[in-house]
């Protein structure tokens, strides 16, 4: 698309990195992304992609706003306890940016639901909090060559992942964690996280998202960032596609 004035004006200081420029501004605001969650870290992930000016966000959770969210949730205000967080998560990303258009999608995805959202989207935001939903994005985001960018916050540790199926060697969310039934978890509401710390990921996740529709830097495809928000300190893990791996294995070998 063709910046008009207003845009290159908003988006100057993106435009004034020789990485990304006009045409990488452009590519930003032609992308349509769906985000996958509206909590801890898909409010971060959504300001920040909705201020860099992507054209089309698609925010989905079934959830409403509850007085414990505020502590960390920083795209919810007060006032909008007991409402639909995709919903209050979109105004506010239209109040930074009014001329994208924001989409709330305000249930739970179940798989026909999922893929279709995915279908319309070029890129896949993965901020949800249990491995039951994470799977089943992977899943459509593997069936229909989606990249996937995850991340996850538990306490103070984060975890933040790139998965890309249109690259041979990449690997799935299942390659890194397989699928397994009754499988336990932690989540916010047992153990706690710093609120700090969905920020930190969620910067990251957009950051990782951004990169990838501007055509700049190297994507963390296939490494594992692991934050350590006591230490301050992170650490990479190389993470090797499992050939063998029912859910993208077949889509390689075919």
């Amino acid at each position: 698309m063709e910046l008009n004035d207003d845009q290159l004006l908003r988006y100057s200081r993106h435009i004034l990195l020789p990485d990304v420029g006009v045409a990488g501004q452009a590519c930003i605001s032609d992308a349509a992304v769906l985000i996958v969650g509206a909590g801890g870290l898909g409010c971060p992930v959504a300001l920040y992609l909705g201020a860099s000016g992507v054209g089309r966000l698609l925010l989905a959770d079934g959830d409403t706003v509850d007085l414990t969210n505020l502590q960390r949730q920083i795209g919810h205000a007060t006032s909008a306890i007991g409402e639909n967080k995709a919903d209050s998560l979109a105004r506010s990303v239209r109040a930074i940016n009014p001329e994208i258009e924001v989409r709330p999608i305000r249930e739970r995805l179940d798989d026909r639901m999922l893929r279709e959202a995915v279908e319309r989207v070029d890129l896949v935001v993965d901020a949800t909090d249990n491995f039951a939903t994470r799977h089943a994005i992977n899943r459509a985001c593997v069936r229909l060559g989606k990249p996937l960018v995850s991340g996850a916050a538990i306490g103070f540790s984060g975890q933040l992942a790139v998965f890309d199926a249109h690259r041979a060697d990449s690997p799935c969310y299942h390659c890194l964690f397989p699928d397994q039934i009754d499988e336990p978890e932690m989540r916010c509401a047992d153990a706690g996280v710093f609120s700090p710390l969905v920020g930190i990921i969620g910067a990251m996740q957009a950051m990782e998202a951004l990169k990838y529709l501007a055509r700049v830097g190297e994507v963390r495809v296939g490494k594992l960032l692991l934050w350590d928000g006591l230490q301050s300190e992170a650490r990479v893990v190389k993470v090797p596609r499992d050939p063998a791996c029912p859910v993208c294995g077949p889509r390689q070998a075919g």
